[in-house]
């Protein structure tokens, strides 16, 4: 069953209408441009050779900048889940209610309208295949985002990337090979079972954030090699580290080439825009064109990211882009350069690049681009950045931000710090508070997944690593601990409840209970089922995030709910042995009417 998903357009005449103008007729009608969106995840700007990395090569993403327009200075956010909505929405992400990676803050608000509604409602195909990290539960799920297709992991990162679990459009199933090639794979056979249509493909990859595992074809190369480029303080590098996330730079270069050897056979590589860009900086120290800042850091190294953007026939090759600009403006560029209307009734933070793109001599007013992460805020202009503790640098004279001019600039100072008190006083006033619960259930969709993520617990229960966003619940050993989730039934009804558990043969046979409001369901936890942790066997360098297992589903019964919002809690009321078990999942399918 292919879930229903939201549309964006009111009227369905219209959209009906849209659908048939965009798409293209027997008669060999003109077809707008297919649109395929490459996001890498922890990849700074210095990670590719075309930025003047000795270290790796990188010839598909170099050709693919050089086939088209590429942008000297592009900028996101110091993190993964602010820059995903911001692309998203092409508004400050703060404006969207994101404010963390993880436990609900990376979550865009239901009120947003995204990229894929807005190509979904011109007639568009839409697909994601990778990490997604904006929401995990219907409608923040992708497929509530306005993509028709989805496979992939909604979480931060996630703990295993050899044939991991995944899921496809909310059903949980196993990935087959290196994640990312998988990823890949996916979106090749997208774009040739959608080749006589308009499809928008976002390929949200998951390299090289951690842990850090690539396959024996790229590490063997990267294992023992010298590096030349090095950080501009080459005493904080982890070289393993180093080592390690460009072998994972060369995979996605490969990946990359064969996606767009796949557009020239399937013959639609002139009439598809592609883009490439990044997240956030590198995550470790390593070389990134002696910038200050890494991911986290609102320090130009830690918000440049590459931008290549490929039209052929649209935009002239080896276009060299010198204005700023930011990942707010990819949405109304695409919308622009394909000729549709956007979504989204709110006005935009960002701005259309296409005269950039197309004109020889655009007209382009100077602007202000701000980077924000807790709390901590930076102003950008075409020639100054001023830092979050208020010092200015001179980006043409003194890129690496070594001498602070707010003395010598008194004036220039001033305005931007005016307008960084301007922007937060706009923009964060109870951001980190909003009160969102956990969506269960839905007319529309069948699943609902409720990881440990998304869960608090009292009493001796601990998560198997402090970072959420793959863990797990273990140490559960007495009656009085509880797991809850903050949840709101968006549709009331039936659902069949399964947990996902291991448990060792001696602690078999706990009582478990799930409780919403007045309805009850309980079950005993058997069989036994014990799998060793994964990931440490893949891992080239010592991870700092929770290894995983592959946990068993345990059928727990069918719970009738009420829609309305209250806590889902978890608790255990009889336990033989000496734990309850591990946990990781609860996950709902409602029943289907009868």
């Amino acid at each position: 069953m292919r879930p229903a998903v939201r549309g964006s357009a009111k009227c369905p005449l219209l959209s009906a209408l849209l659908l048939w103008v965009m798409v293209p007729t027997i008669h060999g009608a003109a077809q707008p441009p297919n649109v395929v969106v490459i996001l890498a995840d922890d990849q700074g700007w210095g990670d590719l050779s075309l930025h003047g990395n000795r270290n790796l090569a990188t010839p598909r993403l170099d050709q693919l900048a050089l086939q088209g327009a590429r942008f000297d200075r592009f900028f996101v956010c110091p993190v993964c889940s602010p820059t995903r909505a911001e692309f998203m929405t092409g508004r400050y992400h703060p404006r969207s209610g994101v404010y963390g990676t993880s436990a609900g803050g990376e979550r865009i608000d239901l009120d947003e309208r995204t990229i894929a509604e807005t190509f979904r409602a011109a007639g568009y195909v839409t697909a994601a295949f990778g990490k997604w990290h904006s929401g995990m539960q219907y409608p923040y799920h992708p497929n509530g985002r306005g993509f028709i297709e989805y496979y992939g992991f909604c979480s931060g990162h996630w703990g295993n990337y050899f044939d991991p679990v995944l899921e496809r459009n909310g059903q949980l199933t196993r990935g087959e090979g290196f994640v990312i090639d998988d990823f890949t794979n996916h979106a090749i056979r997208f774009m040739e079972a959608n080749r006589d249509r308009p499809f928008f493909v976002y390929l949200p990859y998951n390299t090289p954030h951690s842990p850090m595992q690539v396959p024996a074809r790229w590490w063997d190369k990267f294992r023992e090699k010298t590096l030349e480029s090095r950080h501009c303080e080459p005493q904080r590098e982890n070289v393993a580290h180093v080592r390690a996330a460009l072998a994972m730079c060369e995979n996605i270069d490969w990946n990359v080439g064969r996606l767009l050897d796949r557009l020239d056979a399937l013959q639609l590589a002139d009439n598809t825009i592609v883009i490439y860009f990044s997240d956030n900086g590198p995550n470790g120290f390593r070389y990134n064109g002696g910038m200050r800042g890494r991911k986290g850091s609102t320090d130009e190294g830690g918000v440049r990211s590459p931008l290549f953007i490929r039209w052929p026939g649209h935009i002239p090759p080896q276009r060299a882009v010198p204005q700023i600009a930011s990942v707010i403006d990819l949405l109304p560029t695409l919308a622009d350069l394909a000729g549709i209307p956007i979504a989204s009734e709110k006005p935009l933070d960002g701005i259309s690049l296409k005269p950039l793109l197309t004109t020889e001599e655009p007209d382009w007013q100077q602007r202000r681009l701000f980077s924000h992460w807790r709390g901590r805020v930076s102003v950008r202009t075409q020639r100054y950045r001023l830092d979050h503790r208020g010092r200015l640098y001179d980006m043409v004279r003194d890129p690496g931000q070594r001498r602070d001019v707010s003395t010598a600039q008194p004036h220039m100072a001033s305005r931007l710090r005016s307008a960084v008190a301007e922007w937060k006083q706009q923009m964060l006033p109870g951001l980190e508070h909003p009160d969102r619960p956990f969506p269960l259930g839905d007319a529309v969709y069948r699943y609902t997944q409720l990881p440990a993520r998304d869960a608090v617990t009292t009493g001796g229960i601990r998560r198997s690593n402090r970072y959420p966003n793959c863990s797990y619940f273990t140490n559960w050993t007495t009656a009085d601990d509880r797991i809850r989730w903050d949840v709101e039934v968006r549709q009331a009804g039936a659902y069949h409840v399964d947990v996902y558990y291991s448990c060792p043969t001696a602690d078999v046979g706990s009582t478990i209970e799930l409780r919403h409001g007045e309805n009850l369901l309980a079950g005993r936890v058997a069989p036994a089922h014990d799998p060793g942790l994964r990931g440490a066997e893949h891992d080239r360098v010592e991870r700092t995030e929770s290894y995983v297992k592959d946990f068993r589903a345990l059928r727990l019964g069918k719970i009738t709910s009420q829609k309305g919002r209250g806590p889902l809690t978890l608790r255990a009321t009889a336990i033989p042995g000496t734990q309850v078990m591990d946990f990781r999942l609860l996950m709902f399918t409602r029943v289907e009417d009868q």
